[in-house]
């Protein structure tokens, strides 16, 4: 082992998402487009925020990505965001520089286009640094290589020696940020191996993982989808809420402000439609209920948006790789009526899973005046989730 090598490093990952990825299509840069229902830059960044070893996630952003960037990954916070520049290589070093401030003692700096990134990899590279400044996966050449002109087929290459490499790059991270700093060309390098190597750093190689090729077509993120969506299994959840009414002038429900003679009692803002959907979310992953994740003795939940609640328990289900497919919520009470609220509930609804309307169903009945609710004395709601996740 390097006798230099810290006893207990300090390893972050560094993304580098600031290119325009418009090649793949679809409106908007690749890293940002959703595969079996998650933005491509989101499974990179849970892949790399899972692992023991890694410490933090830092992420570099084209100019105007930020927005794209928070919506992709909902609730993960990133340790920085740092704008990137002109080039590859100018993005990287602005991302090296921002974690400077730590310092960490090695970074892995990864592609977010390579959302698929298996856990051997990560742990072949972290390995490899005991021995070497930097380390690469790589795979392989098994095709056929030749030269092309004017689209005629000229001489063989050979493949021996040859190789196809991918990130995550890993280094020690004082020898890749000086490494960047001294850059002088020619050209720009295309990977991070290549700055380093220009530098007279020793570069090894890992074995890599054909999960780990760059998504960069259209094609490429539509094979994507379908392998993920293959590979997924069918859940349900169901999710019961209730609320005694108290004194006020509205009661919350499924986001909306409903005026009514009462309000609903709770620590949060009592609304009963979110409270249910939030707890079959919880059930599709079987993640406990709402009371675990926002317990009702802690002073920050009181008044709480319960938005943020149901946001949360999607994140969750995004972060297992779920996919929403429906909601399906009844509402139970004698007043206030739903019918005229039907049609903005459901679209507070869809709004805050990022769904589409058509997705969420919203029903209303009473108990025939039997029961606490017949009696006016409250509300409940009842919903059920279906949900696609991956296989386990």
């Amino acid at each position: 082992m390097d006798q230099n090598r810290p006893n207990d490093p300090k390893i972050v990952a560094l993304i580098v998402a600031a290119g325009s990825g418009m090649r793949a299509g679809g409106g908007m840069p690749k890293q940002y487009r959703r595969i079996g229902g998650r933005a491509v830059i989101a499974r990179a960044f849970d892949a790399l925020a899972a692992h023991p070893a890694i410490a933090g996630v830092h992420v570099v952003v084209g100019a105007g990505q930020e927005m794209l960037l928070d919506e992709a990954l909902g609730e993960r916070r990133p340790a920085t965001v740092t704008p990137g520049g002109a080039t590859r290589r100018e993005s990287v070093l602005a991302g090296l520089e921002a974690i400077a401030a730590i310092p960490p003692t090695h970074v892995l700096i990864h592609d977010a286009a390579r959302p698929f990134l298996p856990v051997a990899v990560i742990d072949r590279l972290i390995a490899a640094l005991d021995e070497t400044p930097g380390a690469v996966p790589a795979l392989p050449v098994v095709d056929t290589l030749v030269r092309v002109d004017a689209d005629a087929l000229g001489d063989t290459v050979s493949r021996d020696g040859l190789a196809r490499v991918q990130t995550p790059q890993a280094f020690r991270f004082d020898a890749i940020l000086a490494a960047h700093r001294g850059w002088t060309g020619p050209g720009e390098p295309t990977d991070d191996a290549q700055v380093a190597r220009h530098a007279g750093l020793a570069v090894t190689a890992v074995p890599g993982d054909a999960m780990l090729d760059k998504l960069t077509h259209e094609a490429d993120l539509a094979a994507a989808d379908t392998r993920l969506v293959a590979a997924m299994t069918s859940r349900t959840g169901m999710g019961f809420d209730v609320h005694a009414f108290a004194e006020g002038d509205h009661v919350m429900l499924c986001g909306l402000r409903v005026p009514h003679t009462q309000a609903l009692a709770g620590h949060s803002d009592a609304d009963v439609g979110l409270h249910a959907i939030t707890d079959a979310l919880l059930g599709t992953i079987a993640d406990g209920d709402i009371g675990s994740h926002f317990p009702p003795s802690d002073p920050r939940w009181r008044g709480a948006d319960s938005a943020t609640f149901l946001r949360h328990a999607a994140s969750l289900v995004a972060a297992q790789g779920g996919v929403i497919d429906h909601v399906d919520l009844t509402i139970i009470c004698e007043a206030p009526k739903v019918g005229p609220h039907r049609t903005a509930m459901r679209e507070r609804v869809a709004e805050i899973l990022d769904l589409p309307t058509g997705r969420i169903s919203i029903k209303a009945t009473t108990t025939e005046r039997l029961g606490f609710t017949g009696r006016g004395e409250g509300m409940a709601a009842q919903a059920v989730v279906s949900v696609r996740a991956p296989l386990s």
